[in-house]
């Protein structure tokens, strides 16, 4: 594939070359606790080394009223800068740093109030802040300009002024959020006199030589800087030689999923806002939006819409790209899949990848670290859902002979099933390069393939891995109150998500959906039906809708898809019985009621109940009564997410 526009360098500022147009723009890691260390420059360097020409470094707070991921103030910061541009400097990737200032967008360490334009309250954050003196103004800009000049002693590239997605300057830049009446408020050019203020401190500190960019955010939300006015304000630091670039962005925190959207938003789906912005300047323009391929980024340069673009999430899930498409081998590019549970949603507190394991643990589980063994062992995997393809693909990776069993008629396991929920198709993606990596190396697949004792025994496998994955429980058990399980679960309308998913449609007028997770699979479940038209109310023991998805930005999204249908939510509620043609629910919290609490009858001609699964471990336990060697992962290990089942994938074939 010919890739003749990415693969072009582009001049930024007055002398920076940058060898190609794919950026990494600036995104929370978390690996550093507050200073550039080894975790945080292997992540990037490993990005260099796949061919990505120009990464800006996660947000880098300039003052202690805002602490960030990365502070200027910590002690060692030099030290790390140092070290983060020799690592990176080989592989002739350019870095910027990111300058950032919360304002109301995040509390304060020593819990005193935010610093914003005015007192509007962040809708996230909930904490009123107090509007900005013009003595704090003063510190604030001096800050971003001690930052910047710092930035270049240390050895970057450049700097990129954090402007959009409902920060400091961006407070002062949206009428939603700066109602001053001096002179930083009112006018646009009032409400840009802040973000000019810091850039002109900036240039004044740094050398014609080093990069100043922005970053902005055209917000759609009422009242709002759109697409319109954004580009005037781009107009006003041109016209100033402020800025060499601009980084073009989307969504803001009360347009909070717009930020990162996730695997429902196509590629480029923040273009028909960015792209105005982008055609009124004549410097270089960044646009983002969920591009996947290299072919994707060609295309947008192609057509002119911006001069650069940004793939953050797509080099999360696999770091060499950028240099396997230029290599010809397309097919062999991880994908991302725009889940945004490990990226996003940072469960361990640090960003991940729930289909590249070595997110973060370059310096370990990178799959370049893998050697060829000497002497090859025959590897049996029993099961082919997420754990049981990445441990056999790692596996034969490494030389061994391995057999994969399958006892149903087609790979994929869970994955299969959550690929079949509207708006979640995304997970084929990673189902699909999982499956023709096996193949291609060489795995012999066994579909239709149930194994016993006497199975493993006939195969002999030197080593056997099993990834039999987790059914539900078929119990009836909610957590809220789990000595109670629910009567009338045994009756033939009553199903369970996996269910739904297997079984061909059916005409259903009124279901209920119980959610006893959280998480997004019941979602799913009753997208589904609300797509064949049925009534939905949803049951769930939680305090909202879903709300374990929320950090991964699912849940607004999938919340607007619902309502365009007959859907209802039913809160901090639990279902008591269910009988032929209702289910009966009270408040989950019904152990504080002294009479009997209150009940409501459901309409439901089904019933699907989601709660925790149980693993399918039988098979493991009886080989280790028999002394093989053998190992457990994925949900036949403990039910969990893709990201747990991709990780222990790994580890499993690597250590064969």
């Amino acid at each position: 594939m010919n890739y003749t526009h990415v693969d072009k360098p582009i001049r930024i500022g007055k002398s920076l070359e940058v060898k190609n147009r794919v950026v990494r723009p600036a995104h929370a890691t978390n690996f550093g606790n507050g200073v550039m260390n080894e975790r945080l420059i292997n992540y990037h360097a490993a990005r260099a080394a796949g061919g990505v020409a120009l990464s800006i470094i996660e947000i880098l707070s300039v003052h202690p009223s805002s602490p960030g991921t990365l502070r200027i103030y910590e002690d060692g910061m030099e030290e790390g800068y140092r070290a983060l541009v020799e690592a990176v400097r080989p592989h002739g990737m350019k870095i910027f740093q990111q300058l950032w200032h919360a304002g109301h967008a995040a509390p304060r360490a020593d819990g005193g109030p935010p610093w914003s334009a005015s007192d509007v309250v962040n809708p996230r954050v909930n904490v009123v802040p107090i509007p900005m003196t013009k003595a704090m103004i003063d510190e604030i800009v001096d800050a971003y300009a001690n930052t910047a000049a710092l930035m270049e002693q240390w050895g970057m590239d450049g700097i990129d002024l954090h402007a959009a997605h409902s920060y400091l300057p961006h407070q002062f830049l949206s009428p939603n959020t700066n109602l001053r009446e001096d002179d930083y408020g009112g006018s646009l050019e009032n409400r840009c006199r802040f973000t000019i203020e810091i850039l002109e401190a900036i240039r004044a500190r740094v050398s014609p030589d080093f990069v100043v960019g922005v970053r902005v955010a055209p917000d759609e939300t009422k009242g709002g800087v759109g697409p319109d006015e954004l580009t005037k304000v781009v107009a006003l630091l041109e016209e100033r030689n402020l800025i060499d670039y601009v980084n073009i962005s989307m969504g803001s925190y009360q347009a909070f999923a717009k930020i990162i959207g996730g695997m429902h938003e196509p590629a480029g789906y923040e273009l028909a806002t960015s792209v105005p912005v982008a055609k009124s300047t004549t410097l270089p323009t960044m646009v983002i939006g969920r591009f996947r391929t290299l072919e994707e980024a060609d295309q947008v340069i192609r057509s002119g819409d911006a001069d650069m673009v940004g793939m953050v999430r797509a080099t999360i899930a696999d770091p060499d790209l950028v240099k396997k498409s230029l290599d010809g081998n397309s097919e062999g590019v991880r994908p991302c899949i725009g889940c945004n549970q490990a990226c996003a949603a940072r469960p361990l507190g640090v960003v991940g990848c729930a289909v590249n394991p070595a997110t973060g643990f370059e310096d370990t589980l990178s799959e370049n670290l893998l050697a060829r063994v000497q002497t090859a062992r025959r590897i049996l995997v029993v099961g082919a859902g997420p754990a049981g393809l990445e441990a056999a693909r790692v596996a034969a990776l490494r030389g061994h002979e391995v057999v994969l069993a399958e006892a149903q008629p087609d790979l994929g396991g869970s994955l299969k099933f959550a690929a079949m929920a509207p708006a979640r198709q995304g997970f084929a993606d990673i189902l699909f390069w999982l499956e023709q990596e096996v193949y291609r190396l060489g795995v012999e697949v066994r579909l239709s393939t149930y194994l016993g004792i006497e199975d493993v025994r006939e195969i002999g496998a030197d080593k056997v891995i099993v990834a039999t994955g987790a059914m539900p429980r078929y119990d009836g058990i909610q957590a809220c109150n789990p000595g109670e399980p629910i009567e009338g679960f045994d009756l033939a309308h009553v199903v369970t998500s996996l269910d739904l998913f297997s079984m061909p449609a059916q005409e259903v007028m009124h279901a209920v959906v119980v959610d006893d997770l959280g998480h997004y699979e019941a979602a799913a479940a009753a997208e589904l039906l609300v797509s064949r038209g049925t009534t939905v109310e949803f049951v769930t023991r939680h305090a909202a809708f879903a709300p374990l998805s929320e950090a991964a930005h699912m849940t607004e999204p999938a919340l607007a898809r619902l309502q365009r249908g007959d859907f209802t939510v039913h809160t901090r509620t639990r279902v008591k019985e269910i009988t032929h043609e209702h289910v009966i629910v009270s408040p989950a919290h019904d152990y504080l009621f002294s009479n009997a609490p209150p009940e409501r009858r459901l309409r439901a001609d089904k019933v699907v109940f989601v709660s925790a699964n149980r693993s399918n471990r039988e098979l493991y336990d009886e080989l280790c009564d028999l002394g093989m060697d053998v190992e457990v992962i994925g949900d036949a290990f403990a039910p969990r997410f893709l990201e747990s089942a991709m990780r222990e994938g790994r580890m499993a074939g690597a250590n064969c």
